[in-house]
């Protein structure tokens, strides 16, 4: 059974495996979905992944997956049982390179976050996106402003440079602060023998990115641990319907017969597969699962019961 993972320098100790809502308010809602995250929690995980604009791109509702998750919260009178991660300063949907990091932008997501949610506090509050024309230090102090605040206990980032993390951990130091404890990135067992994923803001895991987890406290929490089900696709319904994905890539459909062996022989699932490669890479990652139902998420929790080794992902 792989174990909980302490973030240095804080009082947070996380379940291996978070729960990503991005489907929270679309795949399901209401008393599902009380469902689905209170299983989460008997089964162990204490890591639940939100943000601001989660499912905006769907019209209809602005800010579900926070509603959601509020909903539950509210219900069940508490959070005190997790760690509750949102985002802010997300780009509009219809145009990415528009940022909305300003200050003001930050000030109006949290406070919208905090009202959906209805909590006084969020555990960990992360940069959604970055603006390399604002400087670090100022992207920082905003952040530290919310903890003296009280709004937020720590704070982290997603999809920056390795760069951008290094001078703000810099920064960070320098001025005495805790720095990030965070990361989300695109980092999964094909992300590196895919094509180029459609959003050009989003910072995927290369060699110098997993060298920076290894040599600072910040935790790797990876979106699309699943590979947005390209694998379950086309080893269950065949490469006809996959072949308009970023991973159809010669070197994935090799992938996907080592896969299929790593399955077979540990009796283990695809998604499990999938979400094993993360514990055998050297360093502390916890990979976010977005699931449809408590099934899939016990399907997904049952990963760490399976021994998988690292020679089996050594590619």
């Amino acid at each position: 059974m792989i174990g909980k993972i302490q973030i240095p320098d804080t009082d947070l100790v996380v379940s291996p495996i978070g729960l990503g809502t991005v489907n929270a308010g679309t795949a399901w809602d209401g008393e599902e979905g009380f469902a689905i995250l209170e299983e989460y929690i008997k089964m162990g995980g204490n890591l639940i992944d939100t943000a601001r604009v989660y499912s905006d791109w769907i019209p209809g509702e602005i800010g579900r997956s926070e509603r959601v998750i509020g909903d539950w919260i509210a219900h069940r009178g508490h959070h005190d049982d997790f760690v509750l991660i949102t985002k802010g300063g997300h780009p509009p949907h219809e145009d990415t390179s528009i940022s909305r990091m300003t200050k003001a932008d930050m000030e109006h997501d949290l406070e919208l976050s905090l009202k959906a949610l209805r909590v006084d506090c969020i555990d960990v509050y992360m940069y959604h996106r970055d603006d390399t024309n604002q400087s670090v230090a100022d992207l920082i102090e905003v952040m530290q402003e919310f903890v003296n605040q009280g709004k937020i206990r720590y704070y982290g980032c997603s999809n920056w440079s390795v760069s951008r993390m290094e001078e703000a951990m810099a920064y960070c130091k320098q001025k005495g602060y805790r720095g990030f404890v965070m990361n989300e990135m695109f980092y999964n067992i094909a992300s590196d023998t895919m094509s180029e994923p459609e959003d050009p803001t989003l910072a995927i895991m290369d060699q110098e990115m997993i060298r920076f987890h290894k040599n600072y406290p910040v935790l790797a929490v990876p979106y699309f641990s699943v590979c947005s089900g390209f694998f379950h696709k086309l080893i269950n319904k065949g490469p006809e319907t996959v072949q308009d994905s970023p991973y159809y890539t010669p070197a994935n459909l090799e992938l996907a017969k080592k896969i299929q062996g790593i399955a077979v022989r540990h009796n283990a699932s695809i998604s499990q597969v999938l979400l094993g490669f993360y514990f055998q890479q050297g360093f502390p990652v916890c990979p976010l699962t977005g699931v449809h139902s408590t099934a899939q998420l016990k399907d997904a929790m049952g990963t760490l019961n399976v021994e998988f080794t690292p020679e089996e992902f050594a590619k």
